[in-house]
């Protein structure tokens, strides 16, 4: 029998102590509520399992919060649960986000055994300064201590996280920092790059308010942002996708099933899913979450073909390859241009988007990926 494909995402709400842009679902815990967490979300990883005996599991991901400073132990039994009782592609991308300091060779070497083979290093920036104004709770120094552990553990699939526009940040401190990151050897496959957005509620939001920080103008965040692609073109990476580069065979393929709406299946608080159109999340309570870990599904929404429409295009076109228009037309039965033709027409005329792979594919041009919410809002039909 034929399996369709699917992607597996964990939740690990903890971290060290919570950054000051930091918006997720997230927060420090005591060690008895991290091991309570823990066993709730390995019983409902075993529970959920017969859900999903029709597919094939091709990616996995653990993310946070800062998934690392759980015992190592804990994400060796999640991930043996995981190969035990679900079909899992040999090949799969595992992934997992670690933060500098919260990680050692022996856990890294632990994380390697239990089939992990990509890491997310959140590095943001090589300034100790800047690492400070941010909440960060390491320095470079440490990062390059994780980074070289991580190389010493075997592996050979590493992203770094790197983030611009912060406060008290230069073009010039900028600039330094995606060099040390192009520099370290062995050399990151993937590079995450993001320009800091204000989240209302944290930390850094309220100072920036009250005028006790202040940020790059627009001028160089604009500056940034332009810098960041020719660094990391030179280097050999490929942007793959608005804010991810990569070395050719290195994208991430997990995330990059969230843009072409591959099926995914959430576990944890907040945790969303994917399964035939129909979109659901877990609540975000962990108190309910550990009591009754099965009982923590919120409402599902079946997803109208309007809306499945709209997600195919405007999560497609985050891709720099953009969007198959046979595809859309074997999903949907009906011909890209009679959905779309006077919004493709307005942007082709405007220069934000471009027919490439001889007319095969419809993508944003350089100009439309600077405008992206932009064009993403037109493809809206409700």
């Amino acid at each position: 029998m034929h399996k369709k494909p699917l992607e597996l995402y964990f939740h690990i709400p903890f971290c060290v102590k919570k950054c000051d842009y930091c918006d997720f679902l997230s927060a420090p815990a005591g060690e008895q509520d991290r091991e309570a967490y823990m066993s709730a979300l390995i019983q409902e990883t075993i529970q959920r399992a017969p859900e999903y005996q029709a597919y094939k599991v091709v990616s996995v991901f653990i993310g946070g919060g800062t998934p690392s400073v759980v015992e190592k132990e804990q994400i060796a039994g999640l991930l043996d649960q995981v190969h035990r009782l679900y079909d899992v592609s040999p090949d799969a991308e595992v992934t997992i986000e670690v933060n500098p300091g919260t990680v050692d060779l022996e856990k890294l070497t632990v994380y390697r055994q239990a089939g992990i083979n990509r890491l997310s290093i959140g590095l943001q920036t090589a300034n100790d300064a800047e690492l400070q104004a941010i909440g960060r709770i390491h320095t470079w120094q440490q990062f390059l201590d994780t980074y070289r552990a991580a190389a010493a553990a075997g592996f050979t699939n590493i992203n770094v996280d790197l983030m611009s526009a912060l406060p008290g940040q230069t073009l010039e401190s900028y600039r330094s920092s995606v060099q040390k990151v192009l520099a370290l050897r062995p050399a990151p496959t993937h590079i995450s790059a993001y320009s800091l957005i204000l989240e209302e509620g944290t930390r850094l939001y309220e100072a920036v308010e009250k005028g006790s920080v202040v940020l790059p103008g627009e001028e160089t965040d604009r500056l940034m942002y332009e810098e960041t692609d020719r660094l990391l073109s030179e280097a050999g990476f490929v942007r793959y996708e608005i804010s991810n580069y990569a070395k050719a065979g290195y994208e991430c393929r997990h995330n990059c099933g969230y843009w072409t709406r591959t099926e995914y299946a959430g576990f944890g608080i907040g945790a969303a899913s994917l399964i035939s159109n129909v979109r659901f999340s877990n609540a975000a309570d962990i108190r309910e979450y550990i009591a009754h870990p099965l009982r923590v599904r919120g409402e599902e929404e079946r997803l109208s073909r309007e809306e499945q429409m709209e997600e195919f295009m405007f999560l497609g076109l985050r891709l720099t390859k953009g969007i198959e228009v046979r595809t859309f037309e074997e999903l949907f039965g009906v011909a890209l241009p009679e959905v779309y033709g006077e919004v493709i027409a307005k942007n082709l005329a405007d220069g934000l988007l471009c027919y490439t792979n001889d007319g095969k594919s419809l993508a944003l041009t350089k100009k439309g990926l600077d405008l992206s919410n932009y064009v993403y809002a037109q493809f809206l039909i409700s």
